[in-house]
């Protein structure tokens, strides 16, 4: 009888966990479709890794698709991500229901609306402040090929090589003159850059001299980060190399931390 009493309340307990469960179910959905909650109500999917690997998209995230879009990654307008989006995924998409790591800069325009900031990151950084309001931005890439040697590397970088023979004509003397003699009030690291040792150099040189890479030591520029993460899950991961210089010395890989390659 004890057993029988037991198998009783068992089922019972899963009968009310069933309604439960059931009731959750009905409210989520009433969320979607009922007027007080549509505008205040939505779901964030990460892209990278999770919805699309790639250019591929993973398991049924098509279906799950439903409120919002995030990707934690950028340097990318919104609305050319949302005309991506919905080639790759068969579902429409608009530029607000898209979410970039750097998406929050929006709502800075207004405070830096006319004043000269950098755009730091690849594809086009520029190009997504511009859309979101600022009116006076420039790249990283043209910033530093007004200035003159201040990539000491550039000579030995053959992408940069090749970059400047196709713009001869970049930049023009008018804007060569006018980024020369302007402070920057703002840098924008609108995505990972492409080329670490030169926007590093050329950051320090900004933020050490005022905004003003050789002048004097300055007060320091603001600085403004949409994210740091070196480490996701994509497409194209970053490749690691190991050189053992220095204190990196050793005969084998990293224990804790492999790089991808090691050399001498």
């Amino acid at each position: 009888m004890q057993k029988i009493a037991n198998k009783i309340s068992k089922i019972a307990a899963v009968s009310q966990r069933d309604k439960q469960a059931s009731s959750l179910h009905s409210l989520f959905l009433r969320s979607f479709s009922h007027s007080s909650f549509r505008d205040t109500f939505g779901i964030a999917f990460d892209i990278d890794g999770v919805l699309l690997r790639g250019k591929s998209p993973i398991g049924g995230s098509p279906q799950a698709l439903n409120k919002l879009y995030h990707n934690s990654g950028g340097g990318v307008r919104e609305s050319k991500r949302a005309v991506e989006l919905s080639k790759l995924l068969g579902v429409g998409v608009s530029p607000s229901q898209v979410l970039h790591g750097h998406s929050p800069f929006r709502h800075l325009a207004h405070r830096f609306e006319n004043d000269f900031v950098v755009a730091v990151g690849k594809g086009e950084p520029a190009a997504v402040l511009s859309e979101y309001g600022f009116k006076n931005v420039i790249s990283i890439d043209d910033y530093t090929l007004c200035f003159d040697n201040i990539d000491p590397l550039a000579p030995h970088k053959n992408w940069a090589v090749n970059r400047t023979e196709q713009n001869r004509t970049f930049p023009s003397v008018e804007l060569k003159n006018y980024v020369c003699s302007q402070r920057v009030s703002a840098i924008f690291v609108v995505s990972d850059p492409v080329d670490w040792s030169r926007d590093i150099q050329v950051l320090c040189d900004i933020l050490r001299t005022g905004g003003l890479p050789g002048g004097e030591i300055g007060s320091q520029p603001l600085l403004y980060f949409a994210h740091d993460d070196l480490k996701y899950q994509a497409g194209s991961p970053w490749f690691s190399i190991l050189t053992r210089t220095g204190v990196f010395r050793g005969r084998g890989n990293d224990p804790e931390f492999p790089a991808d390659m090691v050399r001498d």
